[in-house]
C-alpha cells in the first residue's frame, strides 16, 4: 500500500481498490485496509487530511512522508531466504526494482535464484519415487516453472544492468554539464 502512494496523495477507497488488484481481486477488505492506514499514519509513515470528496462528503485523503518512503524502501531492501521463499514477495521488489539500487536488485535475484535450485533439487529428488501419473504430472508442472522462472530471472538481471549502465551514463553527461556551468559561472563573476 505504501508503494501506491508514491504516485501520490489518493483516498482510502482507491488505495482499497489499487492493493487489490495487485493480489489479483478487486479490492482488498475495508478491515485490513484501514487498519494499515492507521498504524502508517501512527508510525508517521503517511500523512492524512480532509478533503473534499464528489458528492460534497468529506473524505480522508492518505500521502506518503519522507520517513515513509524511507520504511518503503527498508521493507523493500530487506529480503532474505524466507522472504525469497515467497512468489509475492519477490514479485513486489521486481515490480518496483526501480526505486532500489543495482546492488540491492542483483541480491534479491541471488537470494531468488538460490531459493529456485533448492526447489529444482527437491523436485528431482521427487522424481525419483513412485508418485502416480498425476503426481508425476504434479512435479513435472513444477519443474517447468521453475525452469521458467530462472530463465525470466536471466532477462530480469540483464534489464537492470541496461538500465544501470544507462543510468551512470545519464549521471556523467549530467555531471559533466553541471561542472561546465559551474565552471562558466565562476568565470562570468571574476
Amino acid at each position: 500500500m505504501l508503494a501506491h502512494l508514491l504516485e501520490g496523495p489518493k483516498h482510502g477507497y482507491a488505495l482499497k481498490k489499487q492493493a487489490g488488484s495487485v493480489f489479483a481481486r478487486p479490492e482488498l477488505h475495508n478491515n485490513l485496509v484501514y487498519p494499515l492506514l492507521r498504524r502508517f499514519t501512527s508510525e508517521g509513515w503517511v500523512a492524512r487530511k480532509s478533503a473534499p470528496g464528489e458528492r460534497g462528503q468529506t473524505r480522508q485523503q492518505y500521502a506518503l512522508t519522507a520517513a515513509g518512503r524511507r520504511a518503503l524502501l527498508e521493507r523493500l531492501n530487506t529480503f532474505g531466504e524466507k522472504e525469497a521463499e515467497s512468489t509475492e514477495e519477490f514479485l513486489l521488489r521486481v515490480g518496483l526494482f526501480e526505486l532500489l539500487e543495482p546492488i540491492a536488485r542483483e541480491r534479491i535475484l541471488d537470494v531468488r535464484r538460490r531459493v529456485l535450485a533448492r526447489r529444482q533439487q527437491h523436485f528431482e529428488r521427487l522424481r525419483q519415487m513412485e508418485m502416480g501419473a498425476y503426481g508425476n504430472e504434479v512435479v513435472n508442472f513444477l519443474q517447468q516453472r521453475v525452469k521458467n522462472e530462472m530463465e525470466w530471472l536471466q532477462r530480469i538481471r540483464r534489464l537492470s544492468l541496461q538500465q544501470s549502465s544507462t543510468q551512470r551514463v545519464q549521471n556523467s553527461a549530467r555531471f559533466k554539464r553541471e561542472r561546465v556551468a559551474a565552471a562558466h559561472g565562476a568565470r562570468s563573476a571574476s
